[in-house]
C-alpha cells in the first residue's frame, strides 16, 4: 500500500509554470510512477511516467514542456509544467504500481492514486 498526496496546483496565465509534487508514504525502486490528468468531460490521459531505473516516457504532445522526476530520498515525485496553455487545464493525479513491467500510460494498470491537484490556465 502506498499513500500518495499531490500538491502544487493552482491558477496561472498562459505561458506560466508550475511544479507539482506527489508525496508518497514510501517511494523506492520498487514502484513505477506516473502523472495523469483529467479535464472536465474528458477521459483520464497519461502525461509522463518514470520507471524503477529512472527511465521516462512522455505523451508526445507534451514532450518538451513537461518534465517528470523523482527523489527517492524525499519520497517525492515531481512534474514541472512549463509554457502552460489553457488546454492544460485539468486535475492532475500521480499514480504508482509495483508491477514488474512498468505500464507506461495505461492508467488502468496503476494500483495506487492520489486525490489530485487542480491546474487552471487562463488565456
Amino acid at each position: 500500500q502506498v499513500d500518495l498526496t499531490e500538491s502544487g496546483g493552482g491558477s496561472v496565465q498562459a505561458g506560466g509554470s508550475l511544479r507539482l509534487s506527489c508525496a508518497a508514504s514510501k517511494l523506492d525502486s520498487g514502484y513505477c510512477m506516473g502523472w495523469f490528468r483529467q479535464a472536465p468531460g474528458k477521459e483520464r490521459e497519461g502525461v509522463a511516467t518514470v520507471t524503477r531505473d529512472g527511465g521516462t516516457v512522455y505523451t508526445d504532445s507534451l514532450k518538451g514542456r513537461f518534465t517528470i522526476s523523482k527523489d527517492n530520498a524525499k519520497n517525492t515525485l515531481y512534474l514541472q509544467l512549463n509554457s502552460l496553455r489553457p488546454e492544460d487545464t485539468a486535475m492532475y493525479y500521480c499514480a504508482a504500481t509495483p508491477r514488474f513491467s512498468c505500464p507506461a500510460m495505461r492508467a488502468v494498470l496503476y494500483d495506487f492514486w492520489g486525490q489530485g491537484t487542480q491546474v487552471t490556465v487562463s488565456s
